[in-house]
């Protein structure tokens, strides 16, 4: 009979844990006191990806309509410590395209890319690549039907 007793008062407090469980999860819930912060934000999305709306030529021929220049733009990558990757060419000639983006364009031709080695001009870095283009906008071709 004490065996009974005693699984009847384990049920029931197990019972009564799940019941006080749902009450306080219910409770949290229903709270609408509550704010959630998050670094993600549109302007940051359009700003990250600008540069994919932006089409690399090697020169004005390659443009399928007619164009308008923009202006030079340039990128570049730092190697801030002995012990970080070497300056890259992608990510500079990235923040190039960036760059014309941010100007309205959306193509770019690149006169080139120099390694700075002991960057004299920018103490941050140990070495430096730099890329150096033309931004413009170019009209697509339109089609004809």
């Amino acid at each position: 009979m004490k065996k009974n007793k005693q699984t009847t008062d384990n049920n029931a407090n197990n019972i009564l844990m799940r019941i006080l469980t749902l009450v306080l999860i219910g409770l949290s819930a229903c709270s609408s006191d509550y704010t959630v912060s998050t670094n993600l934000d549109k302007e940051n999305f359009q700003t990250y990806f600008s540069h994919a709306q932006v089409k690399v030529f090697q020169d004005d021929s390659e443009f399928p309509g007619r164009y308008k220049l923009i202006g030079p733009v340039e990128g570049e990558d730092c190697q801030a410590k002995s012990h970080h990757a070497a300056p890259d060419k992608i990510a500079a000639r990235t923040e190039a395209r960036r760059q014309a983006a941010q100007q309205q364009g959306n193509a770019i031709i690149f006169s080139g890319c120099a390694l700075i080695d002991d960057d004299q001009a920018n103490k941050q870095c140990i070495a430096t690549v730099v890329c150096y283009g033309m931004a413009y906008q170019v009209e697509p071709l339109k089609k004809i039907n």
